[in-house]
């Protein structure tokens, strides 16, 4: 029984397919990417050739089939350098366009306040404006009450004058009735016969 499953495994393994290259060159990648702590040691012991050679084998045997070739570069000191420059050129070049995106918008807002401010004077022009008129019609009607009061005094006076001449016309018409009445009377008076 033990020998049947043994040709049946093995039988199994001979059906499933091979892994392809694709497959062997994702696993030495992700050896070279993460080497176990053993792996680590050598590889920074040996060059990056070296390095590239031991999982190539390493791989192979492991997979039992074609691993592509791994080449790990050394990074320069010129490349990291100007890598910084990329990063600082991009990085201005960003700064740059924001400024300019804040720049736009600070001019949309100032041309926005300066339609505000000029709406805004109008209409306070204007409210002074009304102020004035109303301000000028207002004395022209302190004016008017002014010669309004003015006349009334003068017809109090002159009402005061004329009650005056009437009393005195009065008084004068008691006077003429009196003395009309006075020689009146002995026109009325019998006549005594003598």
């Amino acid at each position: 029984m033990s020998e049947t499953a043994r040709q049946y495994a093995q039988q199994d393994q001979a059906t499933r397919p091979q892994p392809g290259p694709l497959r062997d060159w994702l696993a030495a990648m992700k050896a070279v990417t993460a080497p176990t702590g053993s792996e680590a040691h050598s590889t920074a012991a040996s060059p990056p050739r070296d390095a590239a050679r031991s999982t190539e084998s390493t791989g192979a045997e492991a997979a039992g089939a074609w691993v592509p070739r791994v080449v790990v570069a050394t990074p320069a000191a010129a490349e990291s350098a100007s890598s910084d420059v990329s990063d600082l050129m991009a990085e201005n070049i960003m700064l740059k366009a924001k400024l300019k995106v804040e720049n736009d918008r600070y001019d949309a807002l100032q041309g926005v306040i300066a339609r505000e401010l000029r709406g805004l004077r109008a209409h306070v022009e204007d409210e002074l404006k009304d102020l004035e008129d109303m301000r000028a019609e207002r004395d022209g009607l302190l004016t008017r009450q002014a010669a309004f009061e003015q006349e009334i005094r003068d017809l109090r006076v002159q009402v005061a004058g004329e009650a005056a001449k009437l009393d005195e016309v009065r008084s004068e018409r008691d006077l003429w009735a009196a003395r009309a009445e006075a020689l009146a009377q002995p026109i009325f008076q019998k006549r005594s016969t003598v």
